[in-house]
């Protein structure tokens, strides 16, 4: 706009012309930003708008897709649609975010394979695989081949990778949830990810999922051995056993990188657990950030475990910031935690 003698005087612009003209860069960024299906409906914005939507550099499809297909579809075939849709996006997808339950049945195995097959070709970063609390399935054979990952995310799926399978060198974060291990392979897997800084284990993801979890005390240190730069560490204990193998024998490493630490479902009934809990903070020289949440199911009239521990040993904590959820406790209790 600008103004001549007095009058003002109004550029004219064309419809859609100031969208029109974006960068590619910045309308992707734009995309990216919406639901999968909004961001093909841009398609009707205007004619130079039709195909921005296969610029699209991330690609969730997750039940709120699913629920939006029904809806307007009818009878879908999902794996038709999303194999449609993967055929025509002309960028590198950088995110991929994958639930496999799609109401009364879960999506065809040898397509997920494939998908996973296109996106180790393209160098995926961020893959998320979800079979939402689901059986327990086996995961695609093609996941081992997608050595650029930095952030990967698995639920209800059996990990046994083949022979061939070297790790992933440059995971970044890892987030597991109702993960089965073969037994022995966990710290061996966790050695193949050298660059891992961000780890979660949610609902026992070590062993056997639908049965109670034994597990030695040992086996966190050994993880943490194997991981020199990790910085934040998510562990829940939701139907643990522990087993007395050393949880009271301080650990001979220290971790000065690991800054935050969040344990979930702690049995405070359980003395092996928690003195487990209480040396890995002691291992834990620089740690800056503690929660700590007890189970859900426990009994509040229940007594919380009293160990026999040496504060002393703590050291100078670098602690700012420390949680305690659903723990109710008298002043002068408090007043001694400090």
């Amino acid at each position: 706009m600008e103004l001549i003698k007095g009058t003002q005087k109004v550029s004219k612009v064309a419809p859609g012309g100031i969208i029109s003209s974006m960068p590619d860069n910045v309308v992707t960024n734009i995309l990216d930003r919406l639901p999968l299906q909004d961001a093909v409906r841009t398609s009707i914005l205007s004619r130079n708008w039709r195909f921005k939507w296969t610029m699209l550099s991330q690609l969730v499809f997750d039940y709120n897709f699913y629920k939006y297909l029904l809806k307007v579809e009818g009878r879908v075939t999902y794996e038709r649609i999303i194999n449609r849709l993967l055929l025509h996006l002309k960028g590198v997808i950088r995110k991929f975010v994958l639930h496999t339950d799609v109401g009364r049945r879960y999506l065809d195995d040898e397509d997920i394979d494939q998908w996973i097959f296109f996106l180790s070709r393209q160098g995926i970063k961020d893959l998320t695989i979800c079979n939402d609390d689901g059986p327990l399935l086996n995961l695609p054979t093609h996941l081992f081949s997608c050595l650029e990952l930095r952030h990967l995310k698995l639920d209800c799926y059996c990990f046994d990778p083949p022979a061939s399978f070297r790790g992933f060198p440059n995971l970044l974060s890892l987030e597991l949830r109702n993960v089965q291990f073969e037994s022995g392979e966990v710290v061996k897997f966790f050695s193949q990810c050298p660059a891992l800084t961000n780890l979660k284990i949610l609902t026992h993801s070590l062993y056997n999922l639908y049965d109670k979890l034994v597990i030695k005390s040992s086996i966190i240190f050994d993880l943490l051995g194997v991981l020199p730069k990790l910085q934040e560490l998510y562990l829940e204990f939701l139907c643990c056993e522990f087993l007395e193998d050393g949880a009271k024998k301080r650990s001979p490493t220290t971790f000065p990188c690991l800054k935050t630490l969040k344990l979930l479902a702690i049995d405070l009934e359980n003395g092996i657990m928690l003195s487990c809990a209480f040396e890995m903070i002691k291992s834990f020289p620089n740690l800056q950030t503690l929660e700590i949440t007890p189970n859900y199911y426990r009994d509040e009239k229940a007594a919380i475990c009293s160990l026999d521990v040496d504060y002393n040993t703590l050291g100078m904590l670098q602690l700012r910031s420390v949680v305690f959820t659903y723990i109710k406790a008298s002043e002068s209790e408090l007043s001694s935690a400090r």
